[in-house]
């Protein structure tokens, strides 16, 4: 079958109105069985187009950009060749930001961190990722990503919505039209951002709808006790006054729907209700007292931490054992145009055992074969530095040109590498990987034809992947 979306003409009259403004004598009962979930207010297309091989996506989006060199990518010449110029022929025509572009010398910068391979895989690790060591083998290393964006604005806003400019729906938007949700007391798409974290702004348009209903946007839970912002009632009202006052509202919405048919009064009506019950079910979610001392051991202290990138991995963990279909992470910080060396040891240790943890969480619940764990950034780092190179010192500028990520569970062939990059770690010189066919795959991965999921909006049908995509089956088990 195909997606696609609902009529957009505002005088599209929908079959709940119809039955509602006809003379018919369809009753009650008999309405709500024809109509199924639609009834209720639900408008998801809820179908597939062929048997998923993962139910529900955590994507830790590491923002700023990771620089592969010193984490996963191991290139032994930068380090032989550390401080002699890039070859002319190496670049070619290819740009670079304002940040370097002026400078006279591009000097390679070799890493200053050891790398080893290991498990039966054989995959190399910087030593900054000690953790990572345990999940190799579960893991789909994918180092020939690329894409065209050189900053970070268009970078991310491509990687979360398909196009460089702001106002697509983004990843977890087109799931939640998609496929809807399996809990009905918490949001399909829930966002994570770890609090306290410089670096470039986040900003809620990547999570946000864009032009879908808006009833399919993220939410954003925060740490602390209230998890997401004006959902607790005020001191005075009871849940009876405030079922009784939903219930007022309500009425008032569907009268305004009768006389104007605007689905959005729709959307408010389903949000409202939703909001009701995430009452109950975000404290429960959020409550970490039940965790045993074990959890915290393999997660780390910081998971104690409401808002850490640690406690939002846990976190991640309790919302996809409550069927959450999208439950993205940001972690900000890997914006290192100087002081690599130092910036990085930080981010890495924020960073390594929670995302490790998580994957070993999962696995060990019996979650990992239908939880697609996603790692990684919006772009790499470039090879040589940025301002001066010393002995114990270097930065690194914008690199689009490869990079890498990883996914592991949810249908990924575990313990491989994909894809590789030259020996300068600057170009990508077999099976590149573009933005397109990563979140082709993702969504093939949800049971979803990138090609077929659409929505027609200002007379064109668009879709995540734009008219580009392509399916990466060698690395799906």
């Amino acid at each position: 079958m195909n997606f696609n979306s609902k009529p957009t003409d505002p005088f599209a009259v929908n079959r709940r109105l119809f039955f509602k403004n006809s003379s018919t004598t369809v009753g009650v009962a008999a309405l709500a069985s024809l109509l199924g979930t639609e009834a209720s207010g639900a408008d998801t297309l809820n179908a597939t187009h062929f048997a998923p091989k993962a139910k529900r996506i955590i994507y830790l989006f590491q923002s700023g950009g990771p620089a592969q060199q010193d984490l996963f990518d191991h290139k032994p010449l930068l380090n032989k060749m550390n401080g002699e110029e890039l070859p002319p022929e190496v670049r070619g025509e290819q740009r670079l930001t304002g940040m370097s572009v002026n400078q006279s010398s591009l000097p390679l910068a070799g890493s200053q961190f050891k790398f080893a391979q290991h498990g039966s895989s054989g995959a190399w690790l910087s030593e900054l990722l000690p953790h990572h060591r345990d999940i190799v083998d579960d893991v789909c290393f994918i180092k020939s990503m690329h894409t065209e964006a050189i900053n970070h604005d268009p970078a991310i806003t491509m990687f979360q919505t398909g196009s460089q400019i702001a106002g697509r729906p983004s990843l977890g938007s087109w799931l939640s039209y998609g496929l809807g949700s399996e809990n009905k007391d918490l949001p399909a798409f829930i966002v994570l951002v770890s609090a306290g974290q410089g670096g470039q702004p986040l900003y809620a348009r990547l999570w946000g709808n864009g032009f879908l209903d808006s009833k399919y946007q993220g939410v954003q839970f925060r740490g602390g006790n209230d998890a997401v912002l004006y959902l607790s009632d005020p001191k005075g009202i009871t849940p009876s006054r405030r079922r009784a006052q939903l219930d007022a509202i309500n009425q008032l919405n569907q009268h305004q729907f009768g006389k104007e048919l605007d689905p959005e009064i729709e959307s408010r009506i389903a949000q409202y209700e939703m909001a009701y019950r995430m009452q109950k079910s975000v404290p429960d979610a959020t409550d970490f007292s039940d965790e045993p001392e074990s959890t915290f051991k393999l997660y780390g202290e910081d998971a104690r931490k409401p808002g850490t990138f640690a406690a939002n991995c846990l976190l991640a963990r309790r919302l996809a054992q409550r069927d959450v279909r999208f439950i993205q992470l940001y972690h900000q910080g890997w914006d290192q145009h100087s002081n690599l060396p130092k910036q990085i040891k930080g981010q890495a240790k924020e960073t390594d055992q929670a995302s490790a943890a998580l994957v070993k969480d999962l696995k060990q619940r019996g979650l990992l074969d239908d939880t697609l764990v996603i790692w990684g950034g919006e772009f790499g780092r470039t090879s040589y530095t940025q301002g001066v190179l010393t002995k114990d010192n270097y930065g690194r500028d914008h690199h689009p040109r490869c990079f890498t990520t990883w996914m592991a569970g949810g249908g990924i062939k575990p313990g491989i590498t994909y894809g590789s990059t030259d020996e300068f770690g600057y170009n990508v010189v077999e099976n590149g990987v573009h933005v397109h066919d990563f979140n082709a795959t993702i969504l093939h991965l949800m049971g979803i034809d990138h090609e077929r999921l659409t929505f027609k909006y200002q007379g064109r049908r668009f879709r995540l992947t734009d008219v580009h995509g392509e399916v990466l089956d060698k690395v799906i088990a």
